[in-house]
């Protein structure tokens, strides 16, 4: 059977208040060095506490507990609203090797996502992810979505603030 392609919806709002009926998922980009606190996280914290906290958590943890480049957390919010912390920047600065933007990472939280997004029969939402303070290319990230997500049959909007 043939997979059927998803949208990828454009919008002016809130990540933060996605739009539509069923589940959600929020989707959004954290670093690798357990840092929390500029850019859309904190608009995040100021909806829920429980995405930070498990950022925190997981960061602190051992080893074993997953953290770092790829990696994905999903945290529930609401009863059918999730918020999935991607780890798809090394560090919060540009440095000789560029911005802080792993696109590798990206593309392997993004796979991880959809398929969290397909158990849980969810959309994805999101800003447009890894192009604040991760400085990415709007234009690679949108690549990877349509791949990772459209291609896979999963809907998602992306959100621009107005």
């Amino acid at each position: 059977m043939a997979t059927v392609l998803a949208p990828l919806l454009f919008v002016r709002g809130d990540a933060t208040a996605p739009e539509g009926e069923g589940a959600k998922i929020i989707a959004h980009v954290c670093n690798d060095i357990g840092a929390w606190g500029k850019g859309f996280v904190v608009a995040l914290s100021r909806r829920w506490p429980q995405p930070e906290a498990a950022y925190r958590r997981w960061f602190g943890a051992a080893s074993d507990a997953g953290f770092g480049l790829g990696a994905v957390q999903l945290v529930q919010v609401e009863p059918s609203t999730w918020v999935a912390n991607m780890i798809g920047q090394h560090g919060i600065r540009r440095g000789a090797s560029g911005p802080p933007i792993r696109y590798e990472a990206i593309a392997e939280c993004l796979r991880r996502v959809a398929g969290m997004a397909q158990e849980l029969q969810a959309s994805v939402h999101m800003p447009r992810i890894g192009c604040g303070l991760a400085g990415g290319e709007w234009s690679r990230i949108e690549r990877l979505a349509h791949q990772q997500f459209c291609d896979q049959g999963v809907p998602v909007t992306v959100y621009d603030l107005e």
